[in-house]
This record gives structure tokens, C-alpha cells and sequence, in this order.
């Protein structure tokens, strides 16, 4: 059954008249039958008494006349939706952001694509970076913005570098290397650590450190960073933190050096996906950014120096 035929069935359930339906439908009576008997063969009866001057509904043409009227009114409202989707209109994005990306840069992203493109409708959900390249290669996201430690090349997705940003360790003011403008990672041996749970180095630093004969003992563990900062303000431990995440009067963030980390943003999308006009536009803002007052970075992925 093809959207044409229950077009010129309704057109002639409605003027009771084939000479006219065609008219209705600008299409010559010979191929409006034709369809007509198409609807009916697939039907398997009559749908219309075809008489001179009484053309009328059968009954199995009665019964689904009613259907029928639904399933145009739905394709209409299909081709509605499909047209305010293509020309963003209305065009929902599922976009999954990082949660320990400083969420000021995150509103300015979504501000610019309001500005520009009021009709792409932004649903966002934060989670760890490893969460959200599964769901985006499921399908659940179309695009994500995160960083992954490893230089290893990931064949599955596309990879839009966004900015880089050192780690850091933050700490107490009143801490015994608060005083130094960089930190060695042998320098925290034996210090008590708060785990963030979401970190992207959580488990590739470890190696790090085991290399150099470096233990740190985790005291406490935590989803978010306002939390970990409010602990370490608190004197309860030092983080591993992106530099422009350490923003709590009572903490400094000291660059680590001997290796030094550093983490690299990026605006990901499924490899060989076709992508929405949606997606297209948050990739354009998103490279138009400046991020932490820098344009968007074009340098290779370095996850530690």
C-alpha cells in the first residue's frame, strides 16, 4: 500500500466521484482507477460501488476509511516532522559531555548554538568518558565531548580536537609543597589521595606512578568534583584534577612535572556515521569556541609528556 493510493481512495470516498478525485488529486482518472484497483487487490475487495451516477463506499470501504484517514494524517504529520528535523526547525541532539569538563565552557557551547540555530533542541547528559563512548557507539548519543588517556588510536570514531589542559595536583594552601610552582610525581609519595570516580586517568596513571616507586593511599572517593574540592580545602587529602576544574578559594593546583599530564578534549563522533544537520551545526560552533579563551586545538593527542 503506497501514501499515493490511500491519497486518491479519501480523495474519492469524498466526492464520491472519480472525474473529480482525479482533478482533486492532479492526476489523470485511468491512473487514479488504476491505483484504486491496486488498493483493492491488496485489500481483497471492492472498495467503492462504481455506478453512472452513484459511486458510494462498500462496506469494507466504510471500515477502513476511518484507518485509512489515519495513516495519511500520520504521513503528513511524518513529512512534517522530517522536514522541520532536515531544516532544523525543530531538531533534538542527544549530546553526551564529559563530567569533569569545567561547565562554564559547556554553557557557552550551548549558548552559541541557541543563538544560531534556535531549532536544534540539546539534551545533555554527563557521565565518565569510557560510559559515553559506549553509548555513542550504541546510538544512544550522536555526538560526545571527552578525553581518553591512551594514544592508541581509536579506529571506531572520529575525533575533533577540542583543547588541551594540564592535570594538577590540588591541595590544601597550607600543604607542604604549596609553596613549589610545579610538582614531581615522585613528590607524592605516601600522600593521601581523593580518588575522583570520573576521572579519565583513573587506572593509566597508576602505572605511572608504580614506575617510579610511587604510592599515594586513597582516603575517600568521590563522583563529584565540587565534593573533592570542598575535601581537599578541608585538608583531607590532595586530587589529580584538570587545571581549569581547580576554582575552590581554598585549594591551588600545582602542574605536574617528571612525567607531565595532560589531557586532550575532544568533539567525537561515530566513524562513517551519517550525521544530522543538528550535529553539524554543534560541530561548526563548537570549532568556532574559543576554549579557556583559545581557539579550538588542532594538535595531536598527548595524554602524558
Amino acid at each position: 500500500m503506497e501514501i499515493s493510493q490511500v491519497r486518491y481512495f479519501l480523495a474519492v470516498a469524498r466526492e464520491l466521484n472519480f472525474t473529480r478525485a482525479a482533478e482533486v488529486c492532479n492526476v489523470t482518472q485511468p491512473a487514479l482507477s488504476r491505483a484504486i484497483k491496486l488498493l483493492e487487490d491488496e485489500f481483497g475487495g471492492e472498495l467503492f460501488h462504481r455506478e453512472r451516477r452513484n459511486t458510494h463506499l462498500t462496506e469494507l470501504g466504510r471500515m477502513v476509511e476511518t484507518y485509512l484517514e489515519g495513516v495519511f494524517e500520520n504521513s503528513l504529520l511524518a513529512r512534517q516532522i522530517a522536514d522541520q528535523y532536515v531544516h532544523m526547525k525543530k531538531a533534538p541532539l542527544k549530546v553526551g559531555i564529559m563530567s569533569t569538563i569545567a561547565p562554564d565552557e559547556i554553557v557557552e557551547l550551548i549558548s552559541s548554538v541557541r543563538a544560531r540555530h534556535p531549532g536544534v533542541e540539546l539534551h545533555l547528559c554527563d557521565a565518565d568518558a569510557t560510559s559515553l563512548r559506549r553509548r555513542l557507539l550504541a546510538g544512544d548519543l550522536e555526538v560526545a565531548i571527552y578525553a581518553l588517556p591512551s594514544n592508541t588510536p581509536d579506529d571506531d570514531v572520529h575525533s575533533l580536537p577540542l583543547f588541551r589542559e594540564q592535570m594538577v595536583m590540588a591541595i590544601h594552601p597550607e600543604h607542604r609543597l604549596a609553596n613549589q610552582p610545579f610538582v614531581r610525581v615522585r613528590d607524592m609519595n605516601s600522600e593521601s589521595y581523593i580518588h575522583r570516580n570520573n576521572c579519565e586517568f583513573a587506572g593509566y596513571a597508576d602505572a605511572i606512578l608504580s614506575q617510579q616507586g610511587v604510592t599515594v593511599r586513597p582516603v575517600y572517593w568521590s563522583d563529584r568534583d565540587d565534593w573533592t574540592l570542598s575535601m581537599i580545602a578541608a585538608g583531607l587529602g590532595f586530587g589529580f584534577m584538570p587545571q581549569h576544574s581547580v576554582n575552590h578559594p581554598g585549594v591551588v593546583g600545582l602542574p605536574i612535572t617528571e612525567p607531565e599530564f595532560w589531557r586532550e578534549v575532544n568533539l567525537v563522533t561515530v566513524r562513517g556515521r551519517r550525521h544530522s544537520p543538528a550535529v553539524g551545526a554543534l560541530v561548526r560552533e563548537a570549532v568556532q569556541k574559543k576554549w579557556f579563551g583559545e581557539p579550538a586545538s588542532t594538535l595531536p593527542a598527548a595524554a602524558a609528556e
